[in-house]
């Protein structure tokens, strides 16, 4: 479900799980954190991540955590941006489609973020009754300043021409050229005696905020699971067509 090929130097992880919106199973999540730092070291010029089908990915596979420690949930996708924020070579998310919840929070680490115009973002869980995570509180602001409260607030999909307004989507790109574009910003990025491994450690979020953030969440996401509110709105997510 998670696909890893090396095109022109670059290492492009592809979702692929179309059937399910490439929603992320907990064992999906430890494989792209596995993937990220065995190709984040320099032994390639960059990482491009995708999704297969219509959507980028749909976030936490919920029918999974159903019953499992939201806390447990929440470490995997800390990990996830521990990974990408430890690698040393640009890290750009091709977003093809639907972009939701962990998913989409994950992107806001990345060094860049490319989108096709049906390229959504959508983070749900203040209406599930979740909280957010992936250092998102801390990495929402740095993207969008004020504009974050409202985005996570009203948990509403936002359109790629949205997203690029408020600075989540750095460039809207035709779905045929998406791959191309991203390869070719890394490449672009990494030309022979640039100091890009320099300035990635320079204008990425330290991880010494990304770890205070993430125990900051790891609170909220303790609160929301010891007052019930998220067990049930998982399960009103759940049962919502049965």
């Amino acid at each position: 479900m998670i696909d890893t090929t090396v095109r022109d130097e670059v290492a492009v992880i592809t979702l692929n799980r179309p059937e399910k919106l490439n929603a992320l199973t907990a064992g999906m999540r430890r494989d792209l954190a596995q993937a990220v730092r065995d190709h984040g070291d320099g032994s390639v010029r960059g990482i491009v991540v995708t999704g297969t089908g219509r959507a980028f990915s749909a976030g936490e596979d919920i029918n999974e955590a159903v019953g499992r420690s939201l806390l447990d949930e929440v470490a995997l996708f800390h990990d996830l941006t521990r990974a990408v924020l430890q690698t040393r070579v640009p890290v750009v998310a091709a977003v093809n489609g639907l972009c939701v919840g962990g998913a989409a929070e994950w992107t806001l680490c990345f060094d860049a973020r490319l989108g096709t115009p049906a390229a959504e973002y959508f983070l749900p869980e203040n209406h599930i009754g979740l909280s957010i995570s992936n250092a998102s509180s801390l990495l929402l602001r740095r993207l969008i300043g004020g504009r974050a409260l409202r985005f996570v607030l009203d948990s509403s999909r936002i359109s790629a021409e949205e997203a690029q307004r408020l600075g989540i989507l750095d460039e809207i790109v035709a779905p045929d050229a998406l791959l191309d574009t991203a390869i070719g910003l890394v490449h672009r990025w990494t030309l022979p005696g640039t100091a890009t491994g320099v300035h990635l450690r320079l204008l990425r979020p330290s991880l010494e905020e990304v770890e205070a953030a993430f125990a900051v969440e790891t609170e909220a996401a303790k609160e929301v699971e010891d007052s019930g509110i998220a067990q049930a709105g998982m399960d009103r997510f759940v049962n919502r067509d049965r």
